[in-house]
């Protein structure tokens, strides 16, 4: 098994771009923030529940947004994507924004 796990973060440190280890290490803290918040509201309650929903959903949605992005990234995925990767990361700072401003207006 550690033979195996050791291989798997080898072959990932040599063969994944600079890029991509960004964008997995921000797609692993939106999990993170994500699981942080279902944990404190199962443990403290959700008294604020639409303050829960809304932290919830961005942490969620950011990760979603990250996965696209970095798919969208990916050299080995350029051909099933028109576009550059460039214009991915616009696609996604603009899909930011609209979420950030439902997120806004749905805590009130």
């Amino acid at each position: 098994m550690s033979a195996v796990l050791s291989a798997l973060v080898h072959d990932y440190a040599a063969h994944t771009p600079l890029r991509l280890r960004a964008i997995d290490a921000y797609m692993a803290f939106c999990a993170v923030i994500a699981l942080v918040q279902l944990v404190y509201c199962v443990l403290v309650g959700s008294f604020p529940y639409n303050a829960f929903l809304a932290g919830f959903g961005s942490a969620a949605a950011c990760f979603v947004f990250a996965a696209a992005l970095r798919i969208k990234s990916d050299e080995r995925n350029a051909h099933q994507f028109s576009g550059s990767p460039e214009g991915a990361f616009a696609e996604f700072v603009f899909c930011h924004i609209v979420l950030h401003f439902i997120v806004a207006n749905f805590l009130g």
